[in-house]
């Protein structure tokens, strides 16, 4: 098999290395295709070109693979790859979970393989679970830390006592976070993800504007001592479900005790939670970001394309359910500033209330559709907060 590489960042240098260590896999990279010609690279200049072309309409190139972080090109590249019947690889979640309709109907249409299994938790092969191991399984939620940069942020805070700046600025100089860290402190990422993750597990085609999610961005001191006086840690939860015939989804920081099974999720590391009539509840955890990490799992699927695999999509073709998540009631700690701030009318129920000359919190049940059009939650000196 003969590759056609678009990108050569961390994770295109991830593949390259995991490529070229591993002995189990006869590949060849052939073409790269990247923005700027003249930036040094640690390998041969002869592999690079700054026009698509010459990789989409190379006929020795078995497979393309997308890897740049550009979502409006990623989509141009994959779409024009599949038209081609190239068989095509993506680790590229924001482009994937804003087009999936429009990709799986190119799938069916041209009966090319799209993969894309790094674009969800990298290294733990959680897509090909659902579409392989769990096809048939009557799935009731998947969940979990599917951001490895907020983990890796919530981990500094909590186990070093770092502040939320320090933190961040550590996961950048690691490389975990970008110098733009909005989409992953911010919940978009793991929305992404978690949109990608309906389709498999419950056969929803779902817009992300559609899923309620808030990060870790607003998180301070004040929210950081009560987890820690609670006897806990927070993490940035993302979670999808059935509910009879209607399927939710949201994304938000939760409070995880101390004896809960995230607890020990620490650092880059991720965690996926299913849950299910069947095999009832199954942990995954393995790391969540990373060149070599998410290169490996680029890799498990230019592997499995050797023997033309690709996803039946059968949740889909089984599905009588709809998204509709308005009345799901969520248990929720809200930290504000003045009386007034927050909408009391918005909660069914407020079990705990505090007040203090700097902050106050409420804990209670407020259904998530209340929450998707709350106008509080839009103001900087509120934060929102799952009670697991």
């Amino acid at each position: 098999m003969k590759i056609g590489l678009f990108g050569f960042g961390c994770v295109g240098q991830g593949l390259w290395k995991v490529l070229h260590e591993t002995k189990g896999v006869k590949l060849e990279i052939k073409r790269i295709c990247i923005k700027n010609q003249d930036k040094a690279r640690p390998i041969p200049a002869g592999f690079f070109t700054t026009n698509p072309y010459d990789i989409l309409d190379d006929p020795e190139i078995d497979v393309v693979v997308e890897l740049i972080d550009d979502a409006n090109a990623a989509y141009q590249i994959v779409t024009e790859s599949l038209r081609r019947g190239k068989a095509t690889v993506s680790a590229n979640k924001k482009m994937i979970a804003h087009h999936l309709p429009e990709l799986y109907a190119l799938q069916q249409k041209t009966g090319a393989s799209f993969l894309y299994e790094g674009a969800c938790c990298a290294s733990i092969p959680i897509i090909r679970n659902l579409e392989e191991y769990y096809d048939n399984d009557l799935l009731t939620s998947v969940e979990g830390i599917f951001n490895g940069t907020t983990n890796f942020i919530l981990s500094k805070i909590f186990e070093e006592h770092l502040s939320f700046d320090q933190a961040l600025q550590t996961a950048q100089e690691l490389g975990f976070a970008e110098s733009d860290p909005s989409l992953d402190i911010e919940g978009f990422d793991p929305k992404f993800k978690l949109c990608i993750l309906l389709l498999h597990a419950f056969g929803v085609f779902i817009e992300p504007e559609k899923v309620f999610h808030h990060g870790i961005h607003r998180l301070n001191d004040f929210d950081i001592n009560y987890a820690k006086r609670q006897g806990g840690v927070i993490k940035l939860v993302a979670r999808c479900y059935r509910n009879g015939n209607q399927i939710g989804a949201y994304c938000i920081p939760r409070f995880v005790p101390n004896e809960h099974r995230y607890q020990s999720v620490k650092n880059e590391y991720n965690a996926v939670t299913l849950e299910s009539a069947f095999s009832e509840r199954q942990l995954f955890v393995g790391k969540g970001a990373g060149d070599k990490p998410t290169g490996c799992a680029v890799l498990s699927d230019i592997s499995a394309l050797r023997y033309q695999y690709r996803y039946e999509y059968r949740k889909f073709q089984q599905n009588g359910a709809a998204f509709h998540a308005g009345n799901t009631e969520l248990k929720v700690y809200v930290r504000h500033r003045r009386v007034g701030q927050v909408a009391e009318q918005d909660f069914s129920h407020i079990s705990e209330r505090y007040i203090s000359g700097n902050y106050h919190y409420w804990i209670g049940q407020i259904e998530l559709r209340k929450l998707q059009t709350a106008e509080w939650l839009h103001d900087p000196e509120v934060n929102l907060i799952e009670v697991a």
